[in-house]
């Protein structure tokens, strides 16, 4: 057996794997500002006013979140260019106290911030090492996630640990694996600007805590989230971003690997590349 059959082994990437479907409709976020965008341009055009003019140019003119992270790949040409928003529109977080480990672990819990509360099972609080070097961020919980109460179980999760293994890295010690959302959206359907404005303050929190040295973002989803872009996975992948000041590097969602099967290759790059960053973040 070849060393590239050995490793694909070793990282389970075989054909046996079943995909998980409803992870990568059109992301929400990038639906709201084109609605916004063009609420605004009909107000423009029906209510000619300086008062309307200065509420559309203070839109267009609003920072993200981060700007620092985004600033160092906005420039960089795509390979399949496309239309993006002028700005990014940045959604109404809604602030939390300072919270100790185990009270952020009971508010998440208890949380009844969004209508996720009405259809979940129980909330997906993360798992691993709180003092590991290493964090993982997904989109949201799918079924099994939100029966178990676990992050990246089933298939997809045995996916992601085999390929941590295969990379030198202990999924309970070496990383810290989390959600941008806390509770699954029925039927696996894209989180909505408002769900994922309820959960930002839990996830800022567990980065506080935890205090990682390097973010991997497992998903378009996540990565957009994180990263407040619309750009593809394509043109995010393959360099070191940042967020909150820690560096971030950008990957696949094992259930998009699980489909799209000769992509794993390029996940495996990812995996060394955030390995690389990591290093030298260390150093």
């Amino acid at each position: 057996m070849s060393r590239a059959s050995q490793l694909q082994q070793e990282m389970g990437l075989g054909p046996a794997w079943l995909p998980r479907d409803g992870w990568f409709e059109r992301h929400p976020a990038q639906m709201q500002r084109q609605e916004m965008r063009a609420a605004a341009a009909n107000a423009a055009e029906e209510i000619a006013s300086p008062s309307v003019a200065a509420a559309v140019a203070a839109v267009n003119d609003s920072p993200s979140l981060d700007a620092a992270a985004v600033a160092g790949h906005a420039t960089e040409p795509a390979a399949h260019p496309t239309p993006l928003p002028d700005a990014p529109i940045a959604e109404t977080r809604i602030e939390l106290p300072r919270l100790e480990w185990p009270q952020l672990q009971r508010e998440v819990a208890d949380c009844q911030r969004c209508r996720l509360c009405e259809t979940r099972t129980q909330t997906v609080f993360g798992r691993g090492n709180p003092q590991a070097r290493w964090m993982l961020i997904g989109e949201a919980p799918g079924e099994n996630e939100d029966k178990q109460g676990q992050p990246f179980v089933g298939r997809a999760g045995q996916l992601l640990d085999n390929m941590l293994a295969a990379a030198g890295l202990d999924r309970e010690q070496d990383v810290y694996i989390a959600n941008v959302l806390k509770c699954r959206p029925p039927g696996n359907r894209n989180p909505a600007p408002d769900e994922i404005a309820a959960c930002n303050g839990y996830l800022l929190q567990q980065i506080h805590h935890i205090q990682p040295t390097l973010i991997v973002a497992l998903g378009r989803f996540a990565a957009q989230t994180l990263l407040e872009t619309a750009d593809s996975i394509g043109r995010l992948r393959g360099k070191a971003h940042r967020y909150q000041g820690v560096p971030l590097v950008v990957s696949y969602h094992p259930a998009y690997l699980l489909r799209n099967q000769p992509d794993k290759a390029k996940a495996w790059q990812d995996l060394l590349l955030a390995r690389k960053v990591f290093r030298q973040a260390a150093n």
